[in-house]
């Protein structure tokens, strides 16, 4: 079967002039006036540059230096949240970190792809959800549509294509289920 070309050179852009142009001043905003504090530093400072771009974000929420945010207006922290070192947030639908959950370095949190059964490849999108209290390893893929439910844990390296059962932990490519995550009595 030949792969139709002509398909491809349909393809449109979803997003408009207005969005693209407001992701080019916020990329501006952020490389000069968030980039340069060290690592978590700042942190009242790179909230408020988040709020004025229509980011939710808790006054606790802690998002470093080096995190690339594709759109803030889709981009929702509560309280004690955490985007860690070098995280890209992919973020053209909505994501949401709940309370006390941590993205942890150099993770990509994809909420867009293209549906690759239209012959124009047109953009797709889904947000993702972070529970309250999970944690998505060192370098994983969270891929659009997912739910990493309440208190789950992602391995380091998983790549998440289906939601994630409350208090499990995951990991693999696919991600897979390892065991149950029971918490130690104080």
């Amino acid at each position: 079967m030949e792969i139709n070309q002509k398909g491809l050179q349909k393809y449109q852009n979803g997003l408009s002039h207005k969005n693209q142009l407001a992701r080019l001043i916020w990329t501006l905003t952020w490389n000069v006036l968030a980039r340069p504090f060290p690592r978590s530093a700042g942190s009242s400072w790179k909230r408020f540059l988040l709020r004025i771009f229509g980011a939710k974000i808790h006054k606790t929420a802690i998002v470093y230096s080096s995190v690339r945010i594709y759109m803030p207006w889709h981009l929702e922290m509560h309280e004690h949240s955490c985007l860690a070192p070098e995280v890209d947030c992919y973020n053209v639908a909505k994501i949401i970190i709940g309370p006390y959950a941590t993205v942890s370095q150099k993770s990509y949190l994809c909420s867009a792809s293209h549906d690759i059964m239209d012959r124009s490849h047109q953009l797709i999108t889904a947000p993702i959800s972070i529970k309250e209290k999970a944690w998505v390893g060192t370098s994983c893929f969270i891929g659009m549509g997912v739910t990493i439910h309440e208190g789950a844990v992602v391995g380091a390296t998983a790549s998440v294509f289906k939601d994630v059962e409350a208090w499990t932990v995951v990991g693999g490519n696919p991600a897979k289920f390892i065991k149950k995550r029971i918490l130690k009595d104080d």
